[in-house]
């Protein structure tokens, strides 16, 4: 098992590393936090394929990726002179201390929601003008749903009952199709649309299930069972043109009975 002075002892060579490469690489030297900002995200979602994979080993990959990330962002920080990695580290020390009095304090929390419903509460008492003011802009729409909904809750502005939202769901159905039949507007459906999803993402909350994460499963199942489908019909000497629905999916079902 690595003691804590090995795990400090890493910390110290990157940071040493970055210092070297930022005086020393031609690439490193040109980077900005603007140039590096769509290589993080996408690090991230590289991070977020490999746990959906279960793949410990590109997990630890894509985890490095990131704190090299971080590392980088520090570097810049304290070359202008706004923050370095030791500030930004004790920042973030105070801030976890802070907004976790139940265990640095004498708040209690009994349950993960008392946790949530107390962070909440503290980030308005720094400052926060809304409730919903953390969600970023820039977050992927389904997440955005999910985090509003979220933090919506934490002051009980939500559904007592899992049945109520469902009722939501079939409401919003019912609009999406009345919209569909005779629409009022040119985005009418698209609105009603985006109503049925937000509701649906709000059922996902209740029974537990990320919908981010579900969507993503089912797009893998999807791709995994598509190419099961082109290299059947590659077999048979077949292009997807030329295979009628019929075709294509009884290949799909194959597919799912052997698992894929």
């Amino acid at each position: 098992m690595i003691n804590k002075e090995q795990k400090l002892l890493a910390f110290e060579r990157i940071l040493k590393i970055m210092d070297e490469l930022r005086e020393q690489c031609p690439w490193d030297k040109k980077q900005t936090m603007e140039t590096l900002r769509p290589l993080t995200i996408e690090e991230t979602y590289e991070l977020g394929d490999a746990i959906l994979k279960d793949d410990m080993k590109n997990v630890k990959e894509e985890l490095g990726d990131l704190l090299l990330h971080i590392v980088f962002y520090a570097k810049i920080g304290e070359e202008k002179g706004a923050f370095d990695m030791a500030s930004l580290t004790n920042d973030l020390c105070e801030k976890l201390i802070y907004r976790h009095p139940h265990i640095y304090s004498d708040v209690k929390a009994n349950n993960e929601e008392d946790v949530k419903k107390n962070w909440e509460q503290l980030k308005m008492r720094e400052g926060k003008k809304s409730v919903l003011g953390g969600v970023p802009d820039s977050l992927p729409s389904l997440i955005k749903a999910y985090r509003i909904q979220d933090k919506a809750a934490q002051v009980k502005f939500e559904w007592d009952k899992i049945e109520d939202v469902w009722k939501k769901v079939e409401e919003e159905m019912g609009e999406l199709k009345a919209e569909i039949k005779n629409p009022k507007s040119d985005t009418a459906v698209e609105e009603e649309f985006g109503d049925l999803l937000f509701a649906l993402v709000n059922y996902a909350r209740f029974l537990k299930v990320d919908p981010e994460t579900a969507l993503e499963r089912t797009n893998i199942k999807f791709i995994r069972r598509f190419k099961f489908i082109e290299e059947k019909a590659e077999k048979m000497n077949k292009s997807l043109n030329d295979m009628t629905l019929e075709e294509m999916d009884g290949i799909w079902n194959e597919a799912k009975l052997a698992g894929l």
